[in-house]
């Protein structure tokens, strides 16, 4: 009768039958389960916690303002000017009496938009320039990377400055010379990538298997070589972030009294030795945005390496 049993257990086992070992976990538990491993990871790395606090707060100010202050930041009053940072003016007052608080908050809402900007064109324009590059080969592969390295081999500023200068100025402007300048970092890193999952074998057994090469390329590998691109584009965040800035310090932003971060700066650098929170406290809120963002990028390049 053992025997039997055992034999039975067996067959059931060849034969897919054989009921699993522990409770199954439906889809509603593992959605738990998901969340309170991330609520772990985050509170086992505080400083990664007190980034992502950092980029949201910088967020809501970018799309809701009001949440954070209701003056205006373009009316000020002259009596109230030059004032310190006090409980009426957190970040103390402008040359004009404009609360530079509320400047500072509005601001985000240019500078984020800016760098969202920047961003996208470097992510878009960068990433099908690898794409096919690395894809395709052969000569489109040559063409495209020697215009890469042309790209590579001029310094980024001096690049977006040169394009900015023949664009013209203003916000969304300085954001596309910002992104082109970006361009050739996300190219190299998405050719790359393609050209790592091309070799791979499940991509080499789907075209065994008479696939077509645009459900190849959408199916298999753009999905698989998209993990470095995102995180190079949270990391490139900081960077725009600082290009952006450095464009509106030097007057190709928006147009005063456009609050831009990079024009706070610039505005206040002319009033260092008597108010310095006119150029401290700005320069305080977009180094704590960088160093978020570079934070979260490092925190995803680790988690995409472990996954790999």
């Amino acid at each position: 009768m053992s025997q039997t049993l055992a034999d039975d257990v067996a067959a059931g086992a060849a034969l897919g039958l054989e009921r699993p070992a522990g409770p199954s976990i439906g889809p509603g538990p593992a959605r738990g389960v998901e969340l309170r491993r991330v609520l772990r990871f985050l509170l086992r790395r505080p400083g990664l916690l007190a980034s992502v606090l950092i980029v949201v707060l910088v967020v809501l100010a970018a799309f809701w303002p009001g949440l954070f202050t209701s003056q205006d930041p373009l009316h000020g009053v002259p009596s109230q000017n030059f004032q310190g940072p006090s409980g009426g003016h957190w970040f103390g007052t402008d040359e004009l009496g404009r609360d530079l608080f509320s400047r500072v908050v509005h601001g985000a809402q240019l500078s984020l938009k800016a760098t969202l900007i920047a961003v996208a064109v470097a992510f878009v324009v960068g990433g099908l320039l690898g794409l096919v590059a690395g894809f395709v080969g052969r000569w489109v592969e040559d063409v495209l990377m020697r215009f890469v390295d042309v790209l590579l081999s001029i310094p980024a500023l001096f690049l977006s400055l040169a394009l900015v200068t023949a664009l013209g100025y203003g916000t969304v402007k300085v954001a596309v010379a910002v992104g082109i300048a970006s361009v050739a970092s996300f190219a190299r890193v998405m050719r790359a990538e393609v050209l790592r999952v091309r070799q791979s074998v499940f991509v080499e057994a789907s075209r065994s298997c008479g696939a077509r090469w645009y459900s190849v390329l959408g199916r298999h590998v753009l999905p698989n070589a998209m993990g470095p691109v995102i995180v190079l584009a949270t990391l490139d965040f900081g960077t725009s972030i600082l290009a952006v800035s450095s464009l509106s310090f030097l007057g190709y932003g928006a147009p005063p009294p456009a609050p831009e971060w990079g024009t706070l700066i610039s505005d206040g650098r002319n009033y260092l030795a008597n108010a310095w929170w006119l150029t401290a406290l700005p320069g305080l809120a977009i180094a704590a945005t960088v160093l978020a963002t570079n934070r979260i990028a490092r925190a995803l390049d680790g988690e995409w390496g472990r996954q790999r």
